[in-house]
């Protein structure tokens, strides 16, 4: 999400403009067996909060929590403080904090290591429990925790030796994929998606948090030249699919199908939720998709966002929509009602993703040096009765209020 966690992406003629932000066994088949399609999930009770407005807490690359890995408890301690006491001077209700960034953990996990992003060494006890601490100090608020994980991705560098070395990517490097210069666990392995979902059902059966919450990330973004190499694992898992960007897509809907149910057999009282790329299929590749012309998450991601609304899989869905409005290849006065009509009767409930980190940013387009441009994305928003909150990227820009921005967003709407 965002310049923190995302990869940025130029628009061209063809192509959208996108710096963005990023679980239960799996399916009762034993691994090996052929994939199946999942079939929709009946809905439970929806999130508490009436009207979400969140913030996003990334830990990967120390962009907002903790600043620099290694700092002592009391100083951990004191940011996170300092970090749910900004969401509460801007009225928020929900923060984000992404406590699986890396493959890695920022609690006792028995099956991944310490985050190096806490500790400055992957593995490190830290000597504490930060997911504890966070849900105490946010709950203490009357702030809702939903603790973000990314699924997939291993390290921000392709070196698996740089990895601790009891890492379950090294005990398994079958299961690893070097592409873009980045590590990454195989969707398409069945014992990777269960591996996945346990190391973060750990976290939500044994942890007060309000959400299990990912970002965008599930196949990879495309890297210029390279082909994701998981030719071995789609001659021996792809069953009777014929073309690999279907059984890939597959692969993606068995993880959050199964998630949702392991969440409702589990713990049925969180919620489960997506942040999405903020275009499902462009009406020019799709009739059912929208009036863009940007990346695609159906066919570049794999992700098939539109079908995990429509069959329920998940509690609410956060679409990026990291674009301002009248921008001609992905307006967002064009992609709210979009989702809108996606989410309308589905029982998933829909909060919008927001671009703080591109406000003043003098790399993006005139709209971003507005400091009313987000302001105007809730206004326009709440003309529409299926969005039910919105959520900011990230908590070190809305702390820091670039042009006032989000003064402005709190003075219009959450004061």
């Amino acid at each position: 999400m965002g310049h923190i966690t995302r990869r940025t992406f130029s628009f061209a003629a063809a192509g959208a403009a996108f710096g963005s932000l990023a679980l239960a066994r799996a399916s009762s088949a034993a691994p090996g067996a052929p994939t199946t399609e999942p079939a929709a999930s009946p809905r439970r009770d929806q999130p508490s909060q009436a009207d979400m407005r969140g913030v996003w807490i990334a830990s990967v690359n120390n962009g907002d929590w903790p600043s620099r890995a290694g700092l002592s408890r009391d100083q951990a301690q004191a940011e996170l403080r300092a970090a749910f006491d900004d969401a509460m001077r801007w009225n928020l209700n929900t923060v984000f904090l992404q406590v699986r960034p890396t493959a890695d953990a920022f609690w006792s996990s028995p099956h991944e290591p310490w985050s190096a992003w806490l500790t400055g060494v992957q593995g490190t006890d830290p000597g504490w429990d930060p997911l504890a601490f966070a849900v105490e100090e946010a709950h203490g608020r009357g702030l809702e925790l939903h603790a973000w994980f990314n699924p997939y991705r291993i390290a921000n560098h392709d070196d698996p030796g740089r990895l601790v070395e009891d890492h379950p990517a090294r005990r398994n490097p079958e299961w690893v994929v070097s592409y873009g210069g980045q590590l990454y666990y195989n969707p398409g392995i069945p014992a990777v998606r269960a591996f996945v979902q346990d190391a973060m059902m750990h976290a939500a059966e044994n942890y007060d948090i309000d959400g299990v919450h990912w970002d965008d990330y599930f196949y990879p973004y495309p890297a210029s030249g390279e082909e994701f190499d998981d030719a071995d694992a789609f001659a021996e898992y792809g069953g009777d699919f014929s073309d690999v960007a279907d059984w890939r897509r597959n692969n993606v809907d068995l993880l959050v199908s199964e998630m949702y149910q392991r969440i409702q057999d589990s713990r049925p009282g969180i919620a489960f939720g997506i942040s999405p790329f903020g275009v499902w299929r462009n009406r020019g590749t799709d009739p059912l998709g929208s009036d863009t012309t940007s990346l695609q998450a159906y066919d570049e991601l794999y992700a098939d966002t539109r079908g995990w609304v429509t069959k329920g899989w998940m509690d609410y869905v956060v679409p990026q929509l990291y674009w301002n409005i009248g921008l001609p290849a992905a307006d967002y006065a064009k992609l709210v009602p979009w989702w809108a009509d996606v989410c309308a009767g589905s029982g998933v409930r829909l909060v919008l993703g927001e671009a703080m980190y591109k406000v003043g940013d003098p790399a993006q387009p005139d709209a971003w040096q507005d400091p009313a441009e987000l302001s105007r994305h809730l206004t326009l928003a709440a003309g529409y009765e299926e969005v039910g909150g919105h959520v900011f990227f990230s908590q070190s820009g809305v702390a820091e209020d670039p042009l006032g921005a989000m003064s402005r967003v709190y003075e219009d709407h959450y004061r």
